[in-house]
């Protein structure tokens, strides 16, 4: 064999493997960012099993906070509703925020009644509500460096030619607290 033709035949094999494994990591970003996904998810259905016991406490003082009740309600019958695989990111927005509210409408509830907030269970729930929400938070953390690592990759050239030839994945939206970044004046001339 020459060496002409041994050139021939190794440039379109190393293409190949060049294009092969540009392909295998977009798809390699693509399933980080499901799998963060998931776990964003997880970790708020997490927040199901302490509802039932809030339900109960707030039960008792429910003729004088009967909203915090429905709020509670609304927030489980909302966490009922996700799962990886059919949720949204705006989806899960609302749900964040819902989550938020209860939260900060606990803490008004606990200063009208100081016997609610010495409790031992409450202050155990809160607790434990706030170290899911720091999972939440940290959870969503993750996704979106996911979901900046992937579109990133998918916009990259020669990337971005092989993924519209070959892997065809669109660009993901991440995730982003409106209430929070309303909190600040000024805005980035993102474009």
């Amino acid at each position: 064999m020459s060496l002409p033709f041994i050139i021939t035949l190794l440039i379109p094999l190393i293409l190949i493997i060049y294009i092969i494994t540009i392909h295998n990591r977009i798809i390699t970003y693509y399933n980080a960012t499901q799998r963060a996904w998931a776990d964003v998810i997880t970790q708020q259905l997490q927040k199901n099993r302490l509802l039932p016991n809030l339900e109960k406490m707030v039960e008792e003082y429910k003729i004088h906070e009967a909203d915090v009740l429905q709020n509670i309600t609304a927030l489980r019958a909302s966490l009922k509703k996700i799962s990886p695989e059919n949720s949204s990111v705006e989806q899960l927005k609302a749900i964040n925020n819902e989550s938020k509210a209860l939260f900060s409408q606990l803490n008004m509830v606990a200063e009208n009644y100081p016997e609610l907030k010495a409790s031992t269970i409450y202050q155990q729930f809160m607790q434990e509500l706030s170290e899911l929400e720091k999972n939440v938070a940290a959870s969503i953390r993750i996704f979106n460096a996911n979901v900046e690592t992937f579109n990133t990759t998918i916009a990259l050239f020669p990337n971005q030619f092989i993924n519209q030839l070959f892997t065809k994945k669109s660009a993901l939206p991440i995730f982003e607290d409106s209430r929070a970044s309303e909190d600040f004046e000024y805005q980035p001339p993102f474009k």
